[in-house]
């Protein structure tokens, strides 16, 4: 069995800008949906406590790129429009199809995230604590908008099949750019 080679400054680096980039993309397809829902149905309350949560989760990952030197994804300005624009989306379908956006979001960070503890090991144990309390947190929002009706939404599978590669090609490019 070959041994463990260390990451390099950049493949952490990538982390760090790939986690940030998600983080701020939760938030802004939180905010399209809340915009469309108000805040006054079951549905948007839970919402609104998912995002407090990924908006936390962005500023801690906000302060570890300033600490680290590392620059966010230079598409930040793209996540900012495409997250509205899906979660806005979403929620005019209807509270079932927002929860279904954030069951699939939610999956596919789930992957990322234990992903990227496998490869980070214990080479920096603070940042892989942090991702393992993140993604437990991510975990409870799929389980929450799973709870909350996300697999009755129209067009489910389809609906989850999208928003799925959608998240696998948004993490892919938000690593290098």
């Amino acid at each position: 069995m070959d041994p463990k080679l260390p990451l390099s400054p950049a493949a952490r680096a990538r982390m760090l800008r790939v986690d940030q980039a998600g983080e701020y993309g939760a938030t802004r397809i939180y905010a399209g949906q809340l915009a469309i829902m108000g805040d006054r149905t079951p549905a948007a309350r839970a919402i609104a406590r998912m995002a407090a949560q990924e908006e936390r989760h962005r500023r801690h990952f906000d302060a570890l790129l300033a600490e680290r030197r590392v620059r966010p994804t230079l598409l930040q300005p793209l996540w900012n429009v495409a997250g509205v624009a899906l979660g806005a989306a979403t929620a005019l379908m209807g509270p079932e199809a927002a929860m279904a956006c954030t069951a699939a979001v939610e999956t596919e960070i789930d992957r990322h995230y234990a992903a990227q503890r496998e490869e980070l090991g214990d080479e920096d144990p603070d940042f892989g604590a942090t991702i393992a309390e993140f993604q437990a947190e991510e975990l409870e929002h799929r389980d929450t908008a799973i709870a909350a009706g996300a697999e009755r939404a129209p067009a489910y599978a389809l609906l989850s099949g999208i928003i799925r590669l959608g998240c696998r090609a948004a993490i892919a490019v938000s690593q290098r750019i």
